[in-house]
């Protein structure tokens, strides 16, 4: 894992970055220094940043990936060269010092043998998700912060037909889609550009003749394009979504789709949403672990092997 382009600057966790074991890297505005490392949280009380030298590096850091970090514009989100993502909050958002975790992505490399033999799902949940990829079902996977979902979402991406083309857009770029025809596409939001929008790059993608959308977290008005791709004939979805159930999943989307348009019902974007997917993954994070908990399906499916029909 290379981190050189950032190392100079952030020199009392140079250590931590190049441990293959530690998985998020958490600074609080305290100075505090916490770790993720073999699922276990743990703080460390003998790292510290000298005073003002953290922000001093964010702005650096910011500067160099061609994006502002200020008082007005106190927040980062950036993906470094390696696939890890680096998140940044300074005052007067936080206080009295800056906010920075870095998330390592050690489960890029994930095959879904990986998943099963950790325990995140059985061998039938895996076919029948494999299958649903390969004849280019909509799955939406949800569930909540660091429960694994862009990692299933990098896993079940290696199942789509190689001939096919793949558009990916995010807000900072994580997934690693292991195919040979992947254009992929980042949000502009804290750049010194003009800010271009989920939905802005959903509707540009659209006119490229994709085979495959893959959304890296839907959150906001571009659910509504995204169900009217899906209504006009686009196949093989696969997106996330925070949510904290199934269900959640489903009424967070129809509600995020609905933004903009009051006089639309909220049962009636329900309905569409039922419509448009094949399938919510849920996946949750118990003492530590990751795992799906539950596969619903949509569209009159049958259940079967561990997957649950969907009733709401």
């Amino acid at each position: 894992m290379s981190f050189e382009v950032i190392l100079p600057f952030l020199k009392p966790i140079r250590h931590l970055l190049e441990a293959e074991t530690v998985s998020e890297i958490m600074v609080n505005p305290d100075s505090s220094v916490w770790i993720e490392e073999d699922a276990t949280m743990q703080l460390l009380p003998g790292i510290r940043f000298d005073d003002g030298a953290l922000r001093t590096g964010l702005e650096v850091i910011a500067n160099r990936f061609g994006k502002k970090l200020d008082a007005d514009s106190p927040i980062l989100n950036l993906r470094l060269p390696d696939g890890s993502r680096l998140a940044a909050m300074v005052p007067p958002v936080v206080h009295p010092a800056p906010m920075m975790t870095i998330r390592k992505f050690t489960s890029r490399g994930f095959t879904m043998r990986d998943l099963i033999e950790r325990g995140m799902l059985a061998e039938e949940q895996a076919a029948a998700l494999t299958a649903a990829v390969q004849r280019g079902d909509n799955l939406l996977i949800a569930g909540g912060t660091n429960t694994g979902k862009t990692t299933l979402l990098n896993v079940l991406a290696d199942a789509i037909p190689k001939e096919e083309r793949i558009l990916v857009i995010e807000d900072t770029a994580e997934l690693h889609i292991r195919k040979p025809h992947v254009v992929s596409a980042e949000a502009q939001l804290d750049t010194h550009r003009s800010a271009l929008t989920f939905e802005d790059l959903l509707k540009a993608v659209l006119r490229h003749r994709p085979d495959r959308i893959l959304v890296g977290e839907v959150r906001g008005a571009e659910a509504r394009t995204l169900l009217d791709a899906m209504n006009t004939g686009h196949r093989g979805m696969l997106a996330t979504i925070h949510a904290s159930s199934a269900e959640d999943a489903l009424y967070r989307l129809a509600m995020l789709a609905i933004r903009g348009n009051p006089n639309t019902q909220i049962e009636a974007m329900l309905s569409e949403v039922r419509r448009c997917l094949d399938r919510v993954v849920y996946v949750a994070r118990q003492q530590g672990l990751r795992h799906i908990e539950n596969i619903f399906l949509l569209q009159s499916q049958t259940a079967s092997n561990g997957v649950a029909d969907c009733k709401f």
